[in-house]
């Protein structure tokens, strides 16, 4: 059925709007809250340990593998909704945040991979093309809120946290509604603990796993801090003014693009070769960041994070392919529910590495830190070709 792709694309770009819904709205949140200026890595670090705990636990209890994966994104996608509005009522204590952004990323966990779990099910053949487009959708919707918080400047910051809110519960609707089981979903029988340490057992799916949290040692971390390397540049360059919350928007959506692109050149080049020349590429970019900031040019500097911003997520459906088609058919989901979640406790340690560092080292060199994980990544798919 035709409509099924796009469907499972558009909720899923709908739904993850709620990821950095509450960076979008960071410097209201510390001033109607009297928050600490550093508490953008506690913040962020919230939602990536909610999303970690959450991919655990429905990774134990291989929940995507045994229930419906459409009740499970439905479900999943009203609670989170709920927490992410949470974050807009008054009064609330510093904990509280950290509290609703942590139940935020809990619930996404129902979202990403059972999303990506829906797409496998549906698509075995050019399964690289279609998960570029759902995680492309992913990358859109984080960035979405950046772009919310730049459309509706002159009102409330509240706004964008119902719009993320209503974007959530419609999304959920949408892949209730239309998204029925896919022709090669094969139902878990029972609840097998064993799984989520047999996962890594195969060859094939570790040496994409490690490539990938290679990526997720970046990703996270550079989205996070983008808005910060352009706040630097303004401070550093009196007589410019770049817009933070549209070219932050600007710079993580073209990822979109890119993840699309990606897939559809791993049909012709394989996916793990194009996977492996975008870490590359991206690792690149972090060591030489510190000379881009150095210099005066606006235009080179969002010149060069548009690229950087493409090529750091280009190889990010590609490694989610390889996991999901070298898995066997009943652990699919636990397995891309599994890898999703050591990878994105990889990211809490580089997003708290950077804040650490950054009193030391200060915003320009701060970026060649992240070079370490795709490094690590391309030796790691490297030895095991």
């Amino acid at each position: 059925m035709k409509h099924i792709l796009p469907t499972i694309v558009i909720s899923q770009f709908l739904c993850t709007s709620l990821w950095f819904a509450g960076n979008a709205v960071l410097p209201d949140l510390i001033a109607v809250h009297e928050l600490p200026i550093d508490f953008l890595a506690n913040l962020t670090s919230a939602v990536q340990f909610g999303f970690i705990t959450g991919t655990m636990i429905f990774a134990i209890l291989t929940i995507a593998d045994r229930f419906p994966p459409s009740r499970v994104f439905f479900i999943s996608a009203l609670i989170a909704a709920g927490f992410n509005f949470a974050i807009s009522l008054e009064n609330l204590q510093d904990w509280q945040l950290l509290l609703f952004r942590f139940m935020t990323g809990f619930f996404l966990a129902g979202i990403y991979p059972v999303g990506m779990k829906i797409a496998a099910d549906h698509f075995q053949k050019g399964l690289g093309k279609s998960l570029g487009f759902l995680v492309g959708a992913l990358v859109l919707g984080t960035a979405f809120p950046h772009f919310l918080k730049s459309m509706t400047a002159g009102l409330p910051w509240h706004y964008v946290v119902y719009a993320t809110t209503f974007l959530a519960v419609l999304g959920g609707m949408l892949i209730l509604i239309f998204v029925p089981n896919g022709p090669h979903r094969m139902v878990s029988q029972k609840f097998d603990p064993s799984v989520f340490f047999k996962v890594f057992h195969n060859d094939k799916v570790r040496s994409a796993a490690f490539g990938y949290f290679g990526h997720m040692w970046e990703l996270y971390a550079f989205w996070a801090f983008v808005p910060l390397m352009l706040a630097y540049f303004n401070s550093t360059h009196g007589d410019v003014r770049l817009d933070v919350p549209f070219y932050s928007f600007i710079i993580i959506a073209i990822g979109g693009v890119s993840c699309a692109i990606g897939g559809l050149l791993s049909v012709r080049f394989g996916a793990k070769r194009i996977a492996t020349t975008s870490l590359a590429l991206s690792g690149l970019c972090c060591l030489i960041s510190p000379l881009v900031l150095g210099m005066g040019s606006p235009a080179f500097l969002i010149f060069f994070l548009l690229c950087w911003g493409m090529v750091v997520t280009a190889d990010s459906p590609l490694f989610s392919t390889l996991v999901a088609q070298n898995a066997t058919q009943e652990t699919r989901g636990t397995s891309l529910t599994i890898v999703n979640c050591i990878g994105f406790a990889i990211t809490i340690v580089s997003i708290q590495g950077l804040n650490m560092l950054l009193p030391f080292v200060g915003e320009k060199y701060l970026f060649t830190f992240l070079a370490l994980g795709p490094i690590l990544g391309v030796v790691s798919l490297w030895r095991k070709n």
